[in-house]
């Protein structure tokens, strides 16, 4: 009777296993199809002909290779000058935004001031609140920027900054860019895990707040840093609607996809863009898409071992 119940947990115990792993499964399978089936859509697309897309027997596999749409997307994108550009935001914003949001984590974790418990909840409200509530201010401050009026002071008018990288710049210079509320709080949950004993020994050393910070404190911190650097990085590449608003004639990948399908019918169609097939517009337009994410595949290729012990290091996954 005790072997024919203990048969029958065992039995139970093998069913939750399965369930479980079934379960598992498919997750990882739902997850892998929504990120993949897009980026594989794409590559398709990319090679075919525009005489496959009318094509019955064609749906993953050209019947005609063809190289055409990626050399008219690198052509009407001006890729290259797109990239480069992208990569220069990309990399000066994320540096900029490393080190602001590493400062104010700092502040936040070790020194204690009035109101930083307040200071801190503003910065978990930028968060849970999205940026683009505060867009038009921002927008109106960066078209008329003053300084507090000390520019139209000097020069008798205050300075447009759009439509240049100033707006990045200050936004990242001033832990006030994109998620950056989430990267200050990234560097405050790590510096609050380092042992108060480390610090107190710089103290009795001589060090100052600053030195302690960049002697000790900031090299012990290098998987939260790695983490902000390729999140922050990341999320700039990605952007289309900061970009666009504040880079309007700038050869960005964000303003360049924009008007790839407008350029392009008006390159085919001599000026008269409502002619132009639009499945065809498509088709270019995907092959874009995927060149412009094409850099960020490659470097994850690379450091996809660092982003993965950098996000587990610095414990924002259990």
């Amino acid at each position: 009777m005790g072997a024919l119940h203990a048969n029958r947990l065992l039995s139970l115990e093998r069913w939750k296993k399965w369930i479980w792993s079934f379960v598992r499964l498919t997750l990882i399978a739902g997850l892998a199809f929504v990120i993949l089936y897009p980026v594989l859509q794409k590559i398709s697309t990319a090679f075919k002909d525009k005489s496959d897309l009318y094509s019955p027997i064609v749906v993953w596999l050209p019947e005609h290779y063809t190289l055409d749409n990626f050399i008219k997307a690198i052509s009407i994108m001006d890729y290259w000058q797109a990239l480069l550009n992208t990569f220069t935001l990309s990399a000066l914003t994320t540096l900029l935004t490393a080190i602001s949001c590493a400062l104010a984590g700092y502040g936040f974790a070790r020194l204690k001031f009035k109101g930083s418990q307040l200071l801190f909840a503003g910065v978990i409200l930028t968060i849970l609140v999205p940026p683009i509530t505060i867009l038009i201010p921002v927008y109106l401050n960066l078209k008329d920027f003053s300084l507090m009026g000390l520019i139209p002071l000097l020069t008798g008018k205050s300075v447009n900054l759009l439509n240049t990288y100033w707006p990045f710049i200050l936004t990242s210079a001033t832990a006030n860019s994109l998620k950056a509320g989430l990267y200050i709080f990234i560097f405050r949950q790590f510096f609050r895990g380092i042992p108060k004993e480390v610090e107190e020994a710089a103290y009795i050393d001589g060090a100052g707040v600053g030195k302690t910070f960049y002697r000790i404190m900031l090299p012990n911190a290098i998987p939260s840093i790695v983490t902000v650097l390729l999140f922050s990085f990341v999320w700039q590449w990605n952007d289309s609607f900061f970009t666009t608003t504040y880079l309007t004639s700038s050869k960005v990948m964000a303003t360049q996809l924009g008007s790839l399908p407008y350029n392009l019918a008006i390159l085919l169609e001599d000026g008269v863009s409502s002619k132009a097939d639009p499945f065809y517009l498509s088709m270019v337009q995907d092959t874009g898409i995927l060149l412009a994410i094409l850099p960020l595949i490659i470097i994850y290729l690379f450091v996809q071992r660092y982003f993965v012990e950098s996000i587990e290091r610095t414990g924002i996954v259990g």
